[in-house]
């Protein structure tokens, strides 16, 4: 593509079609941003030259579908178009298997990806990375690893934002209602756990995948839970299930049916942890009971619904409904001092898949 070949006016909507537009990435930055490409980062062309290249690496076939229809316009998602996002997102050709894999995930049916584009809340699907992969990819599962961290993270998942705005075509305002957003909604949220630092079994192991894998989530935005005091792992249980019962969250809104909650825990804590709770089933058990409120604690006109719904179990509310539900990995510094909870959107559940070679890639059956 030559930097004289930009057109006056960029074409409107999502067509899939091949446009012809500078190699300049100021020149470019400029189309992209008036025909709704970009999420207001600067953009690398997706010049002819730089997919092909992007796609050998990958050893993909440009054709082949990854996914059959991503919401809300359904559009299928080929190889090409989940590389030429991930070449404007900035993101390396080596994590085209983990975009696939991530792709496939957020589309299970029980994830509900049109829904979570659609929402007025602020969710976003976060991706948690276990296996060889993590490293492969050095994506952070230590210090910072939520952000902050330098490192191909932010641009993978800014590629999968990308196919959801330009494949899928999540447009602000119109098929997508989200009242205030989120950061995440740009660089999305992709990170490791730190399965060398837990006394636990990997997330991924836990839901039945062994070796590399993504697990999808529905995340409406991060909690920091700080103590300084706690010397147990009882104490510190007790002071991040405590905290995870936030009255607004979507876990406990009335017509809520079921929902999830993701816990991160520091490698110092997990271990502190690991000592008083060594089965991972009894550590669930324990923050789900903690992360429960009153029913009192509710106006008189919330009580039936919430009633109706089966959520109250000995006068208590629980922000989920199973121990199952509380979903707990271990990922960031050695600092101690904090924890994460990350509550989900609700309407979501989450999925795991594997992350497999290029050459065993299969399309969506």
């Amino acid at each position: 593509m030559s930097a004289e070949a930009r057109p006056a006016a960029p074409p409107s909507g999502f067509q899939s079609a091949m446009r012809e537009v500078s190699a300049d990435p100021v020149a470019f930055q400029d189309y992209a941003t008036v025909a709704g490409w970009g999420d207001g980062l600067p953009l690398v062309p997706p010049t002819p030259d730089r997919v092909a290249r992007f796609l050998r690496t990958a050893h993909a076939d440009p054709d082949q579908v990854v996914v059959d229809g991503v919401p809300p316009l359904g559009a299928p998602c080929t190889m090409e178009k989940l590389a030429i996002n991930a070449i404007m997102a900035g993101a390396p050709a080596d994590s085209m298997p983990l975009l696939v894999a991530a792709m496939r995930a957020m589309d299970a049916p029980d994830f509900e990806l049109h829904s979570l584009n659609a929402t007025t809340g602020s969710v976003v699907p976060l991706l948690l990375v276990n296996g060889p992969v993590r490293a492969q990819l050095d994506l952070p599962h230590g210090a910072g690893c939520l952000g902050g961290v330098a490192g191909s993270a932010p641009a993978i998942g800014r590629a999968l934002r990308l196919v959801m705005r330009n494949v899928g075509g999540q447009k602000v305002g119109v098929t997508s209602q989200s009242t205030f957003g989120q950061p995440g909604r740009v660089a999305g949220i992709v990170f490791g756990e730190w399965e060398e630092r837990s006394p636990w079994a990997p997330l991924a192991e836990r839901r039945g995948h062994t070796g590399s894998a993504v697990t999808a989530y529905g995340a409406m935005g991060t909690l920091n839970v700080c103590d300084v005091l706690a010397q147990t792992g009882e104490e510190l249980v007790s002071i991040i299930g405590r905290s995870m019962a936030v009255p607004g969250a979507n876990g406990f809104l009335s017509g809520t049916a079921f929902s999830e909650v993701l816990v991160l825990i520091n490698p110092t804590w997990a271990e502190v942890i690991g000592r008083d709770h060594p089965d991972i089933a009894d550590l669930q058990r324990r923050l789900w009971e903690l992360a429960s409120l009153p029913l009192s604690d509710w106006p008189r006109r919330y009580h039936e619904p919430i009633e109706q719904r089966g959520r109250v179990r000995n006068g208590r509310v629980h922000l989920v409904q199973d121990p199952d539900q509380v979903l707990i990995a271990v990922a960031g510094g050695e600092g101690a001092l904090h924890a994460t909870v990350i509550h989900s959107w609700g309407a979501t559940l989450t999925t795991t898949r594997p992350v497999v070679t290029p050459s065993s890639v299969e399309s969506p059956g």
